[in-house]
C-alpha cells in the first residue's frame, strides 16, 4: 500500500547543500539500509549528489536512471512523453492529440533526445551496463520536486522495466508535485512541503549547478565503495 512520509526539516533555515540534503533523507529510509534487494538511482544531475549520501549511508548501490521530456516541437516546455535509460517510454495521449495525425513530430523528438540519452549514459557510466531494477525496490531520488513531471517518467518507466516497488525520496517538493507522485509511486518521503513553494533552490543555501563531470566522479566513487577490493585489481 502507498504510504507517504512527510517528516517536516523542523528547522527555519534552508538545507545547506545536497550533501546535507542526502543525509537527512537517508534518516528517514533506515528501513532499507544493507537491503540486498534494494538499491537507490539519482536523477541526473542535481539529485545524484544527494542520491550519494543516501546510498553511502544506507549501505546500497548508487547508479543513474536518465529521464529525457519529449517536448513539443513548437512548445517545449509541453511533454508528449518521456524516455528513460533501459528503453522504457512514456506517452502522453492528452499532449498527443495536438499532434496532426500526419506528423513525424513525436518520432522526431524522440530521436533527438534518445542519442542525448544515451550521450548522458556513456559520460556518465562509460562501458558499464546499468543497474537491474527487475524485481527489486528502487529508491528513486531528486534533489526536490516542482511540477513532478520528470520524476512521474522515471516512477513510470522504472514499472515498466520491472521494479517491484518504486520509493520517491525527495528533499522537498510543492504539495501538488507530491500528490501527482504519490498516485504513481509506491511510496513517497518528502523532507518538506512549504505551504509557499516557488522553485526548489530556494530551500537551499548553496544550489550550484551540477556538472557531469560531478555525476560521473561520485558515481565512480559508490561504485569503488561497493566493490571489495579484491575484485578492483591494482586500482588505487
Amino acid at each position: 500500500p502507498l504510504r507517504i512520509v512527510d517528516a517536516s526539516l523542523a528547522r527555519e533555515a534552508e538545507l545547506e547543500d545536497r550533501e546535507e540534503a542526502g543525509r537527512a533523507l537517508a534518516a528517514s529510509l533506515g528501513m532499507w539500509r544493507a537491503r540486498p534487494d534494494a538499491l537507490v538511482l539519482g536523477l541526473p544531475r542535481g539529485g545524484v549528489p544527494v542520491a550519494f549520501e543516501v546510498a553511502d549511508a544506507l549501505g546500497l548501490p548508487l547508479d543513474v536512471l536518465v529521464v529525457r521530456k519529449l517536448g513539443l516541437p513548437w512548445q517545449s516546455e509541453l511533454a508528449m512523453g518521456a524516455i528513460a535509460g533501459g528503453g522504457a517510454l512514456v506517452v502522453n495521449e492528452e499532449v498527443l492529440r495536438h499532434v496532426p495525425r500526419d506528423s513525424d513530430a513525436f518520432e522526431t523528438v524522440r530521436a533527438r533526445e534518445q542519442r542525448e540519452l544515451e550521450r548522458r549514459e556513456r559520460e556518465y557510466r562509460g562501458d558499464r551496463p546499468p543497474l537491474d531494477p527487475r524485481g527489486r525496490c528502487v529508491i528513486l531520488v531528486d534533489d526536490g520536486l516542482a511540477t513532478g513531471a520528470t520524476m512521474e517518467a522515471a516512477v513510470r518507466s522504472l514499472q515498466s522495466l520491472g521494479a517491484r516497488r518504486v520509493v520517491v525520496a525527495v528533499p522537498v517538493a510543492a504539495a501538488e508535485a507530491r500528490e501527482r507522485i504519490a498516485a504513481v509511486a509506491d511510496e513517497v518521503v518528502c523532507l518538506e512541503t512549504p505551504e509557499f513553494f516557488s522553485a526548489v533552490g530556494q530551500w537551499y543555501r548553496d544550489f550550484g549547478q551540477t556538472s557531469d563531470t560531478e555525476v560521473t566522479d561520485l558515481l565512480e566513487r559508490a561504485r569503488r565503495r561497493s566493490t571489495p577490493a579484491s575484485d578492483r585489481g591494482d586500482e588505487r
